[in-house]
């Protein structure tokens, strides 16, 4: 009965700390259907691993909320602006021609991809399940 609790809370954990590539945005770092490890801006239990505000810098990879595209977006931070004394970003797809339409707050960033000896943590091709369930 306790491996099978153990098995559950990892799980748990794991699942809050994954996200599912939907695009090829970000090619050829990592390909629709891979998932990409990340660390959270807070967890469900209210840990905050990194502060979007001091720890992103430009060549970070963020998962973040996009006012133009209804789900999460992960792309690369390729420029830090200050404006009017506000922290912005401009956020681009390594696979795409032009940055996203809009710079990007510190408050709209929900997660950085974890990076082992500057290679990203992806697993590939498992998120196709995912995809496949949510109709993406």
């Amino acid at each position: 009965m306790t491996s099978y609790a153990i098995i559950i809370i990892v799980a748990v954990l794991l699942s809050s700390h994954l996200s599912v590539v939907v695009s090829g945005s970000m090619e050829p770092a990592f390909y629709r259907g891979d998932i990409v490890a990340t660390e959270n801006v807070q967890t469900y239990y209210g840990v905050h691993e990194f502060d979007p505000y001091n720890d992103v810098k430009v060549g970070d990879v963020v998962v973040y909320n996009a006012e133009w595209y209804p789900e999460p977006v992960i792309h690369r931070v390729i420029g830090i602006e200050d404006i009017n004394g506000s922290k912005y970003y401009l956020i681009k797809g390594d696979n795409n021609d032009v940055a996203d339409p809009y710079l990007v707050t510190p408050d709209q960033i929900r997660a950085k991809v974890i990076t082992i000896n500057n290679s990203l943590l992806v697993i590939p091709k498992i998120g196709y399940i995912t995809i496949w369930f949510r109709g993406l």
